[in-house]
């Protein structure tokens, strides 16, 4: 049955919604098939599994809105509106990638979209969000910052540290922990003892929630709350979901020993977030099919752009640093 946010939603809202998780799924899937193939170059973590969350929080955002990602931001970039084509030839090492190239699936970012940037170190991106919120707040703007975090990141220093700076500061920031489960192999229950993150942002002072994060309209009911509170005025909010990846850790190093038989199979069947929202939206067979035909043949031109393209010039090695030679 469709949630109030469901019945809140207008068919063009949901249809938008639907795309935005389909062309996150889709993309991860090929970048699977890609990396196979070997032709991908560094380290891949893709978000299959977990397309409710990035849904859900950046449709809660506006145009100046910011967010600051993780290692498995590819679903993150794609929420916030950054172009599917520039992220695969960013994959890709190519000229004309998200960053030219140069930043690889680990450190896509797009300014013009608010999207501060994924991050290779564990809650690297929750002082950043901290940061442009202060700038939003010294400036006297309504812009909103979301920092996204893993269930491992939520055990370093600089998150904590970050929880007392937004709450001391009021800043308008929204934390949002994703707990797929496991911190690269490590389970939630080994490394989380005893209680869930949000019960740690309460003891800053700071609201905070767990919702479950395959469901699309849990996840931004919780944020349109979350962020309207930081917009008006009211500090601080994490939101903590709960949502497992359909892949290992990363792509070609993880053989997903630690979980157990028929896991990934399970989550799968009884718990994709697209299957859910379909269902909880009602939406038809034919209007998702159109989206699924127009999201497959948009992912097949950036692959196939991102091969054709070139390799960035070796003069672009002294560009965007901050050191002049």
């Amino acid at each position: 049955m469709a949630t109030e946010s469901a019945g809140s939603l207008g068919r063009e809202e949901l249809i938008e919604a639907y795309r935005v998780m389909r062309t996150i799924r889709a993309f991860e899937e090929r970048v699977h098939t890609e990396f196979a193939s070997g032709e991908l170059p560094g380290a891949v973590h893709l978000y299959a599994g977990q397309e409710a969350v990035a849904a859900g929080v950046c449709g809660a955002l506006v145009e100046g809105d910011y967010i600051a990602s993780t290692h498995r931001g590819h679903g993150h970039a794609i929420a916030k509106g950054c172009d599917i084509g520039a992220m695969m030839r960013e994959l890709y090492g190519k000229a004309g990638g998200s960053c030219n190239g140069k930043g690889g699936s680990m450190h896509i970012a797009d300014f013009e979209r608010g999207m501060l940037g994924a991050n290779g170190v564990a809650a690297g991106g929750a002082p950043l969000a901290c940061g442009s919120a202060l700038s939003a707040k010294v400036l006297g703007k309504s812009h909103v910052s979301v920092a996204f975090v893993g269930d491992g990141a939520a055990n370093q220093g600089s998150f904590s540290e970050s929880l007392n700076l937004a709450t001391v500061w009021q800043l308008p920031v929204v934390f949002v922990v994703e707990d797929n489960f496991y911190a690269q192999a490590t389970g939630t229950r080994y490394h989380l003892r005893g209680l869930d993150v949000a019960r740690r942002a309460e003891a800053f002072g700071m609201p905070a929630v767990t919702v479950d994060g395959t469901d699309y309209f849990a996840v931004r009911d919780a944020a349109a709350t979350a962020v309207e509170r930081a917009r008006s005025g009211g500090g601080p909010s994490l939101v903590e979901c709960k949502a497992g990846r359909f892949f290992g850790h990363m792509e070609g190093f993880d053989q997903q020993g630690y979980r157990g038989a028929g896991e990934v199979d399970r989550l799968r069947a009884e718990q994709d977030c697209l299957v859910k929202f379909v269902t909880a939206a009602g939406l038809s067979t034919s209007e998702t099919a159109d989206v699924d035909v127009t999201v497959d043949a948009a992912v097949e031109v950036a692959v196939a752009e991102a091969k054709a393209a070139p390799s960035p010039e070796l003069t672009e090695l002294l560009t965007d640093v901050y050191v002049s030679y």
